[in-house]
């Protein structure tokens, strides 16, 4: 599921993916691509909202393999069943596929993030992957584009 960030910082359209997916009891695996970025997530995701809260660790701690919803650059750690990419992180078709879920946030005036996320829509759905694309432009959240069965 592509998100195309408009008006919506990623920590508020994270906070909100994150929370569904947390009720539907799934682990989720929240890559970034850079350490200063995520601290900062981290920070956020436990401070705001204040009546709140969303169990989350960030990648390197002792209990890496346990968290509901883990912050890292890597490879999934928590035996995720979803995970969200942030600031242009990348995602292969093979890992993509067994998931249950993946969401692609991107910043839509940043010309790098967008390209970026239009490559891995033709690198994922290319590969015979389902694919939603969303777009908050018109104030709310509306389905523009599908491919496949998501």
């Amino acid at each position: 599921m592509f998100y195309h960030l408009t008006r919506s910082r990623a920590e508020e359209t994270a906070r909100l993916l994150l929370s569904r997916a947390l009720a539907r009891e799934w682990r989720v695996m929240l890559r970034g691509t850079d350490r200063l970025r995520l601290e900062a997530l981290d920070l956020a995701l436990w401070r705001e909202p204040e009546d709140g809260f969303l169990p989350h660790g960030l990648e390197g701690g002792p209990h890496d393999a346990v968290q509901p919803v883990l912050l890292g650059l890597g490879a999934i750690g928590n035996a995720a069943q979803a995970l969200m990419l942030i600031d242009g992180a990348a995602v292969s078709p093979e890992e993509a596929r067994p998931l249950e879920r993946v969401w692609v946030l991107f910043d839509g005036l940043d010309e790098v993030q967008l390209q970026r996320a239009r490559g891995q829509w033709k690198e994922l759905t290319g590969a015979g992957l389902a694919a939603q694309y969303w777009s908050e432009d018109s104030g709310r959240w509306e389905m523009k584009a599908e491919t496949g069965s998501a």
